[in-house]
């Protein structure tokens, strides 16, 4: 008999299957402070530049972008292109400038279709700005998931800059909870470090998606208290007790079709509690992988925003 119970659960959880592999949403959040720091990749101007009109607006624009105020300096730096007649060399500077608002303001298709129209496709290691501008393509193709542009990028990186390639690669992993990549590379590590305390902090902090299906197979609402919803547990516990009760009283009396009727909305709601509490226990582990995942990219700036090696 309990055997039988056991497999009659299990059945049904499976039946109703959440994949445990996680899809974070890690983000990175813009803090003046740090880009404040950065200093220009480009020369400054010189006296003659300062006093010209282009000159002018290209000043206002940069003092717009030191404060992160995006939109102001977008408007701004166009305004000193179109200002800026006979000088190659700084209107390619100022497109690359209006590429790194239109990145740090999280438009990346603005970036793509600006990088497209402008004359940096054919710029080299020369230029100033190069590792970061690959940075700044690099994921904003990843964003857009166009992923043949994207390994173009990479192979540029990984040719020119191959220890920026090698932290692309953890923060990916990092970012995408990717977590055999994470223990790989971690294993290169002589000695514990902050991937193994990353997998540490999440493992210690992770819910069984299979455990919470199971319990609320077994206890309609126990899934939804396993990860520490009550009200929501409270909430299915009452509902499922509710139509139980109220289709054996019917059976009891004999009302037959009101009893199929709400046997049905009972399983309906029984079997729906089983789905949505591994969702709830995928999305919880999301969320704690999410918060220590967000601490270890900040901190050892593994966010590609984060890698830049200038601002403004």
């Amino acid at each position: 008999m309990n055997k039988a119970l056991i497999l009659l659960l299990l059945l049904s959880a499976s039946c109703y299957r959440v994949p445990d592999e996680i899809e974070p949403r890690v983000s990175f959040q813009l803090q003046d402070q740090h880009f404040q720091r950065l200093a220009g990749a480009f020369t400054p101007l010189s006296p003659e530049e300062r006093s010209s009109d282009w000159g002018k607006e290209y000043i206002i624009a940069r003092a717009f972008a030191s404060e992160l105020d995006l939109y102001r300096a977008v408007s701004t730096f166009k305004r000193a292109q179109i200002l800026n007649f006979d000088n190659p060399t700084r209107k390619l500077e100022i497109q690359y400038d209006i590429l790194l608002c239109y990145f740090l303001g999280k438009r990346y298709t603005d970036v793509v279709e600006s990088f497209e129209k402008s004359n940096l496709a054919h710029v080299d290691k020369t230029f100033p700005a190069y590792h970061d501008l690959l940075l700044v393509l690099f994921e904003s193709y990843r964003e857009l998931k166009d992923t043949e542009k994207q390994a173009k990028i990479v192979e540029l990186i990984e040719k020119s800059f191959p220890d920026t390639s090698e932290e692309l690669r953890v923060s990916l992993a990092i970012r995408e909870g990717d977590l055999p990549t994470i223990d790989f590379f971690a294993s290169g590590f002589q000695s514990p470090s902050y991937l193994d305390n990353l997998v540490d902090c999440y493992s210690g902090q992770k819910k069984s998606v299979a455990t919470a299906q199971c319990l609320n197979a077994l206890i309609p609402g126990a899934g939804y208290l396993y990860i520490g919803q009550r009200k929501s547990a409270l909430t299915a516990f009452l509902l499922n007790g509710l139509f139980i009760a109220a289709a054996t009283q019917f059976f009891l009396h004999n009302h037959i079709a009101a009893g199929i009727i709400t046997t049905g909305f009972e399983a309906g709601w029984y079997f729906g509690g089983i789905y949505g509490a591994g969702e709830e226990a995928k999305y919880y582990n999301e969320r704690a992988y999410e918060k220590a995942a967000s601490v270890v990219l900040n901190e050892y700036k593994l966010f590609p925003a984060l890698m830049l090696n200038y601002a403004f």
